[in-house]
């Protein structure tokens, strides 16, 4: 019986060779070099084809700058490069020749053999900490949308009461999450409190009578208030996402961090000064018609304006413009900068359904009449107030342009009026990309260096190199054949890890090569209780097929134990850690999971092998 008990089944061994052999083919794309790449892909429906490559080529051509390779992946066009000198260079040339219709980005290009990538074999993508870029955390105001969502609902409740002709004395918001509603008779109330709860069940109502004071207060549900605060951090993400697609920055990273914030990382990206220009406005349009009625300077002088409009400077000058909005940038399509027919840059327009209709009304009712188009910008300043950080916001509204209108509007356009190509550039880019739900603040801001970058893949790959030396030394002098049987299975577990994080596309940050530090202890740790338990049983005078069939037996609920309250605290990691603590989250349980095969399985079809199935005197075990 004791032969029999530790052998295994050839099925069992063809499986765990096809899982080695795959581990070997999907982590094999790391040991190919990744070359600095610029990549072109077109904007607004623009194709990239035979033409554009034409004259890119000619455009380096010229310039001086050798590159590589050019290639179409995936309808984009991929230039290698050398080095990264020659990358950053060739990316203004190329961006200067194609203009804005094409969306040009910094890249990292793979070398890995085509078999390889057909199959979907891939390297790991690096993080920022490795590859060098910039680092941003952003403050979202969500505070304030949850006042427009009450302020909003405000008003929906009095216009309702008012269709049921329930008659109330007064309306006011009490606080980020309250509505008081003030009535005189106690059956008014009453009826009030039977529609409210029905119609706006996502608060909390109650009745207060104290004698002639009667009021009902509404408390917006905490998870009401979530669902709200959650909808704008989405918002918010998506269009700041769109607008780093915008700069052009691949596999560029935006991800949410507590409650209210957004962590950015910009990996390849220098110079910060055009991408906090970009992901901190909040950028948005009003096209508002001029007051022609009435003298702006005449009102301005008397300081008070007249009904329905609201003093601007424009040119220095006041100017009378309507409050009424006629169009908000948010129905904006695609917009791309240019220049017109006089020589002065310009940003076409094109726009969605909604709102196209009052706007198109609207000009053909006002033909030959002024139409401004009003910048809006909700400016962030940090204050420290008692030692905590306090962020105060403020609404700007510029007039970047004033037109007369001509002819009816359609869904498409022109703003002129702009200071210079590159104004006009970035409000193309601010529009394409949409308005935040929200004002946003850089809170915090790290640049890191591609030199620092290549030092700590450096000291990375030393320290597992030195841990994993280290390790594999002990267990082979410790533990004799048995070591080295746990050594193999150390480097097939480091294999799985590098080639599961490949395959799942995860991003390989300096925490995370601790976790394959980390990851390679664990294993060890393992296999010690495996042998440890075998000698056990040894010493007790067990057999030896027996004693390694009760060390493996035994030794495996301690290790499943051990393994999920880690898992447990890495689950934690991953779900309130920011991008660096996800980083090594990931890493250690990806490397938990592949331990267990290696540790487990994977050396014990090994022992089986060399001792399984035949009568044994003694084996290598080590001291």
């Amino acid at each position: 019986m004791a032969a029999i008990m530790n052998r295994y089944s050839l099925w069992k061994y063809l499986l765990i060779v096809i899982v080695i052999a795959c581990a070997f083919i999907y982590a094999a794309p790391n040991l190919y070099p990744q070359y600095p790449a610029v990549q072109i892909m077109g904007a607004n429906s623009t194709l990239v084809d035979d033409a554009v490559l034409s004259s890119v080529k000619t455009s380096l051509q010229e310039a001086g700058l050798a590159y590589r390779d050019a290639q179409f992946l995936d309808q984009r066009l991929l230039f290698r490069f050398d080095s990264t000198d020659v990358q950053f260079k060739a990316r203004e040339v190329i961006q200067q020749k194609l203009g804005d219709n094409y969306l040009v980005a910094l890249n990292l290009a793979n070398s890995t053999p085509h078999w390889l990538t057909a199959i979907g074999a891939a390297p790991m993508k690096l993080g920022l900490d490795l590859r060098g870029g910039v680092h941003f955390l952003l403050q979202v105001d969500v505070d304030s949308v949850m006042q427009q969502r009450i302020e909003g609902d405000l008003r929906g409740i009095g216009q309702a009461l008012r269709e049921e002709h329930i008659r109330y004395t007064g309306i006011t918001r009490k606080s980020t999450n309250q509505i008081v509603l003030q009535f005189v008779d106690k059956e008014v109330l009453d009826a009030a409190y039977s529609f409210v709860s029905r119609r706006y069940n996502e608060f909390t109502w109650d009745k207060q009578i104290q004698n002639s004071n009667m009021s009902l207060t509404g408390v917006l549900l905490p998870p009401a208030m979530f669902k709200a605060k959650q909808e704008t951090l989405e918002q918010a993400m998506n269009t700041l996402r769109n607008r780093v697609n915008e700069l052009g920055v691949s596999e560029a990273i935006v991800q949410q961090q507590g409650e209210s914030r957004v962590s950015i990382d910009l990996p390849g990206v220098q110079d910060t000064a055009e991408a906090k220009n970009i992901l901190d406005k909040t950028a948005t349009l009003e096209f508002r018609l001029v007051d022609v009625e009435h003298d702006a300077g005449l009102a301005s002088r008397e300081g008070m304006a007249p009904p329905d409009t609201h003093f601007y400077s424009y040119h220095g000058q006041p100017i009378l413009l309507k409050n009424d909005i006629i169009l908000r940038g948010s129905s904006v399509v695609t917009a791309t900068s240019g220049f017109g027919e006089d020589g002065r840059p310009n940003v076409s327009v094109r726009l969605s359904g909604a709102g196209e209709s009052k706007f198109t009304k609207t000009t053909a009712e006002n033909i030959g009449r002024p139409m401004a188009v009003v910048y809006v910008e909700v400016k962030s300043t940090p204050n420290m107030v008692n030692g905590k950080q306090v962020i105060s916001y403020k609404t700007e509204r510029d007039i970047i342009s004033v037109a007369t209108i001509q002819s009816a509007l359609g869904n498409s356009f022109q703003i002129t009026g702009l200071n210079g190509p590159n104004e006009a550039r970035t409000l193309a880019l601010l529009l394409r990309a949409g308005a935040l739900p929200a004002p946003v603040t850089i809170i915090e801001e790290r640049t890191i260096g591609p030199t620092l970058g290549k030092q700590n893949i450096h000291m990375g790959v030393l320290s597992i190199e030195v841990g994993m030396g280290l390790v594999i030394l002990f267990m082979a002098l410790y533990y004799g054949v048995m070591g080295l049987i746990a050594d193999l299975a150390l480097a097939m577990n480091l294999v799985l890890v590098v080639a599961l994080l490949s395959l799942l596309g995860a991003t390989l940050t300096l925490p995370g090569i601790a976790g394959l530090v980390l990851t390679v202890a664990m294993a060890a740790d393992a296999n010690v209780l495996i042998f440890e338990r075998i000698r056990e049983e040894m010493r007790r005078g067990a057999g030896l097929q027996a004693s390694i069939h009760a060390g493996y037996e035994r030794a495996f609920v301690t290790i499943l134990d051990a393994n999920i309250t880690t898992l447990i605290v890495m689950m934690i990691l991953f779900s309130l850690g920011s991008g660096m603590i996800k980083g090594i989250a990931i890493t250690i349980t990806i490397g938990l999971l592949t331990s267990m095969f290696t540790a487990i399985t994977g050396t014990r079809a090994l022992v089986n092998f060399i001792y399984g199935g035949r009568s044994l005197k003694r084996i290598s075990i080590g001291i």
